[in-house]
């Protein structure tokens, strides 16, 4: 359980973040999620009722991910990255009906692929925005 102090740190982090900080931030999840059920299903004993819902977590993300997606902007590329989360979902369905971690293990290491192209657009986007403007007095 959150405490209320790290509930109001993630919510003012979200909310001053950029897009491309946001994006960084639902991969992020995602990964957390798949490592949580990964390592939930290495254990002995294994509680499958936290596997689901990690699994499923990670999965309502990607499909975050494939809904933010601008089809008309982003042309081929975003077309080719719809289905890659499409992939995505369907790799983490099977894992969790088969509680097999490897298409587990496959996604996560494309996610983090990803995830750290994204964050290497995001803080060029959000240099390069804050020279182009002048004073960011907002922080």
């Amino acid at each position: 359980m959150q405490t209320t102090s790290a509930h109001a740190y993630k919510e003012t982090k979200v909310k001053t973040a950029s897009q491309g900080q946001i994006i960084v931030m639902l991969y992020d999840a995602a990964i957390r999620n798949i490592d949580q059920a990964v390592e939930e299903l290495r254990g002995e004993g294994s509680r499958l009722d936290i596997v689901n819902a990690a699994f499923q977590k990670a999965r309502d993300i990607v499909t975050e991910l494939s809904c933010s997606l601008d089809m008309e902007t982003g042309g081929e590329f975003a077309t080719r990255l719809f289905n890659l989360y499409i992939w995505f979902n369907r790799q983490l369905m099977e894992a969790n009906f088969k509680k097999d971690i490897e298409p587990a293990v496959t996604v996560r290491n494309m996610l983090l692929e990803l995830r750290d192209a994204w964050a290497t657009i995001a803080v060029r986007t959000n240099v390069e925005g804050r020279a182009s403007s002048g004073l960011n007095i907002a922080g």
